[in-house]
């Protein structure tokens, strides 16, 4: 196969290596040639199964990159013996035919060249979220969630790399990432049988990491690559795929982002059981790759410096599989930061900016009432008609059972060592109570932040909601209600207690919060 390799490389054409393809690179076209090698993993070892993986590469691929991936082309002989793409000679092998996309778009490449966005990392939760609601998710897809096919996986995963990690961490080390990744999976045994419960084993991607995400400043988000030869290793967790990205992000340099990426996911997602996961799916991935780039140490074919390179790259993995610390890369300690008030008080933009900013999941309760009504976040469900405003959606049983799922939502953060905001009105002691336990209970300071606001700005803000469709279904025939309703905060701690005036500048509320959280 080496002699087909240097026969396409021709004039003109850049060829590329990886530890399982060849890729001919083109100024405007891409092709990618497996090679005929079989690692356990994957069977590329004769020209009928390497066809059959370039067929599912681009019907899997073309799930997230739609019009990137052109189809697969014959790579033929002629009379001659000379091979080409193509061409009307006799078949010998396959390659997968693709647009080249320009390499300046690639996250890993933004991200070295510091252009790499928050609206980058927002997005591309955003995409890839959306990517996993519409994924498949069955019966054949949920048995790969199950705590015995996982350990499969990692004792397999373990067994190749065990060599490789001994020699570069020492094997103290690489047995204490054996102990943690087959303990966890051991102790947590229901966290997994949860998630299958919950839908969350999917057929995602599989390969998720940063240059694998095109970000086109015109033409949107497109993500190529996805693992098309192995089932167990695509239909996964979607928490495994997230994981992918947030560890690559932290390998990088950049855990902040890591944070703010899981953050808007579970946000967009509803998933925010994930977190006690992640930590798990996190040393797994970086296992992974730290396996991977070791099996590139031992190819002969490759270049002194390539072995080199990889080489630093198993060693580094191989450590960030061993030592994944939440707390490390989190702007803040873990705590909760609950904000509240009366409706059009500016507690939702409020959380949603101070939960940027400190790279933390903000839990909704609008957002979580709509998800347990099974609606759009912006489809409305307040009662109507002649309707009294706490019925239906909004009866005090709903009510309770949103305030419910908010605090098990925030309980699950916590879990993960991680700080959480919660957004929610608080409009009653009792549910105040709750959430000052829920951080005491953890061992984790607490901060209630009341929004207070003129009431004609109040009334200014409810009648630009019936503009435009918007997450809060509050309108101005329930102000005079909710206000009725609203328990003075006098039973809070001054040290637990903040009020802020959000009709002025949110950047000083934000800055006078970071001053309360010291």
């Amino acid at each position: 196969m080496g002699s087909l390799r240097d026969d396409l490389g021709g004039p003109g054409i850049e060829v590329l290596e990886t530890h399982i393809s060849w890729v001919f690179l083109t100024e405007r076209d891409v092709w990618k040639v497996k090679k005929p090698v079989s690692l356990g993993f994957l069977d590329f070892s004769t020209a009928e199964k390497r066809k059959a993986a370039c067929e599912a590469e681009v019907r899997l691929n073309r799930r997230l990159a739609p019009y990137v991936y052109r189809g697969v082309l014959p790579i033929t002989v002629d009379s001659l013996g000379r091979h080409r793409f193509g061409g009307s000679g006799v078949p010998v092998d396959w390659a997968v035919h693709m647009d080249r996309l320009a390499d300046a778009d690639r996250a890993d490449v933004r991200l070295r060249e510091g252009r790499l966005s928050i609206a980058h990392v927002t997005g591309v939760a955003k995409h890839i979220a959306a990517f996993h609601a519409r994924a498949r998710s069955d019966d054949q897809s949920a048995r790969f969630g199950a705590v015995e096919a996982i350990t499969r996986v990692i004792r397999d995963n373990l067994e190749v790399g065990r060599a490789a990690a001994c020699d570069l961490l020492g094997e103290a080390d690489a047995q204490a990432i054996e102990a943690e990744q087959l303990g966890f999976l051991s102790d947590q045994a229901t966290l997994f049988e949860d998630r299958i419960r919950a839908g969350h084993i999917r057929e995602g991607h599989g390969d998720l990491r940063l240059e694998h995400v095109y970000l086109g400043d015109d033409d949107g988000i497109r993500i190529l690559d996805c693992i098309e030869f192995n089932d167990r290793f695509r239909f996964v967790d979607v928490c495994s795929d997230v994981a992918f990205l947030s560890m690559d992000l932290v390998y990088h340099g950049r855990g902040d982002l890591a944070e703010l990426f899981l953050s808007r996911y579970a946000q967009v997602s509803n998933d925010y059981d994930l977190y006690p996961l992640v930590g798990f799916y996190e040393s797994y991935r970086a296992y992974v790759r730290g396996m991977v780039n070791a099996i590139r140490v031992e190819d002969e074919g490759a270049s002194a410096s390539v072995r080199e390179r990889s080489a630093g790259a198993a060693r580094r993995f191989y450590r960030q599989a061993l030592d994944s610390d939440p707390e490390a890369r989190s702007v803040v300690p873990p705590m909760v930061l609950a904000v509240g008030g009366i409706v059009a008080s500016g507690k939702s933009t409020l959380a949603d900016r101070v939960g940027r900013e400190m790279r933390t999941p903000v839990v909704s309760s609008d957002r979580t009432r709509k998800w347990l009504l099974g609606v759009e976040p912006t489809t409305s469900v307040s009662p109507t008609g002649s309707a009294a405003p706490w019925t239906a959606a909004y009866s005090p049983e709903m009510t309770a059972r949103v305030y419910d799922e908010v605090f098990r939502r925030a309980r699950s953060v916590l879990e993960s060592k991680r700080p959480v905001v919660i957004d929610a009105s608080f409009r009653s002691k009792a549910h105040r109570e709750v959430v000052r336990q829920l951080a005491h209970g953890a061992g984790v300071p607490f901060l209630f932040v009341e929004c207070q606001v003129a009431s004609d700005v109040v009334r200014e803000r409810l009648h630009q909601r019936d503009r435009e469709p918007t997450v809060s279904d509050a309108r101005a025939a329930l102000l005079d209600d909710f206000v009725a309703a609203w328990e003075s905060v006098d039973e809070l701690e001054p040290s637990e207690h903040l009020s802020l005036d959000t009709s002025g500048s949110i950047e000083t509320n934000v800055d006078l919060i970071w001053s309360m959280l010291g």
